[in-house]
């Protein structure tokens, strides 16, 4: 293993991002067989294929994850003991990665409070869970913001906020003039709901279903701000999560019968840098920040 080089395994970590070789080359300013040069080096340094050709595809392996994992930490490590040699302050860059809805509702203190207070950069990865799970354990980010069912293996989590669920209609519609609305008062309702598929979209069927509840689909909308603006339009009911900020003209009701989701920031067991460590902290500090008002 003395023949493995940082920059080598910074050029295979690149490549993993996508694995094309071609705009790897280009982001690394290098030429292409240079690429493929440096990544057949590794992969025989390390004793492991690093990735496969399916077709014209390529997958990385799980020991070329490995590999990209080990690679981001390694360079995190390298800036974080160069700054605390020269006695400065760190320049590494902080990566969170999280879902739109969680930056447009839940997030934004903290990050304000958190950029108020530290000069280094932060970088931020627009993912939903399953893909913030992803980068955090890929090395691609630090941190990760989710709704999680369940802990993923090797992960280190912290409560977060707990988001409720609520009914968004038109003041116009029948429904708009009740203080408290069941499920079963849906029955033949219009809905605006994400694409099938979705974990939202999953959860809102099973919970109808389950309450003998029948329904239709107005319209397959990704994102609550579409969702809710749909809404207003007229063109159906939506249920969405209760951090929402809700547009004029409609009218909200809580669904207590719905369950609330959890959210957590999360990260992986290896230790943190003190920059990441800060951001973790504002956004546990402000993580109920969006009820405020309400």
């Amino acid at each position: 293993m003395r023949d493995l080089t940082l920059d080598a395994l910074l050029a295979f970590a690149e490549f993993a991002e996508d694995g094309n070789f071609s705009k790897a080359a280009v982001r690394l300013h290098i030429s292409q067989p240079a690429l493929h040069t440096k990544i057949a080096k590794l992969g025989r340094t390390v004793d492991r294929p690093l990735y496969i050709r399916r077709g014209r595809s390529i997958e990385i392996t799980p020991a070329g994850r490995k590999v990209q994992r080990f690679a981001r930490e390694l360079s995190a490590s390298t800036l974080a003991f160069q700054s605390d040699l020269l006695e400065q302050e760190s320049a590494q860059t902080v990566v969170l990665a999280a879902g739109e809805g969680s930056y447009l509702y839940l997030l934004g203190q903290g990050i304000r409070a958190h950029l108020s207070a530290n000069k280094h950069s932060l970088q931020l990865i627009t993912a939903d869970g399953a893909a913030a799970v992803e980068a955090v354990q890929s090395g691609r980010a630090h941190l990760g913001v989710a709704s999680l069912d369940v802990i993923p293996k090797g992960m280190m989590t912290q409560p977060l906020t707990r988001v409720g669920q609520m009914l968004v209609l038109p003041k116009q519609h029948p429904l708009a003039a009740r203080r408290r609305i069941r499920l079963r008062d849906l029955d033949g309702a219009e809905l605006i709901v994400p694409p099938s598929g979705r974990p939202h979209r999953a959860m809102l069927s099973q919970m109808l279903q389950s309450a003998e509840v029948s329904w239709r689909v107005a319209v397959e909308a990704s994102g609550w701000e579409v969702m809710l603006h749909l809404v207003k339009l007229g063109m159906g009911l939506a249920i969405v999560n209760a951090c929402c900020r809700v547009p004029t003209g409609v009218v909200v009701r809580p669904l207590p019968e719905l369950p609330a989701l959890q959210y957590f920031v999360f990260w992986r067991t290896a230790a943190l840098p003190r920059v990441a460590l800060a951001l973790k902290q504002n956004l546990l500090t402000h993580a109920n920040a969006w009820k405020e008002g309400r």
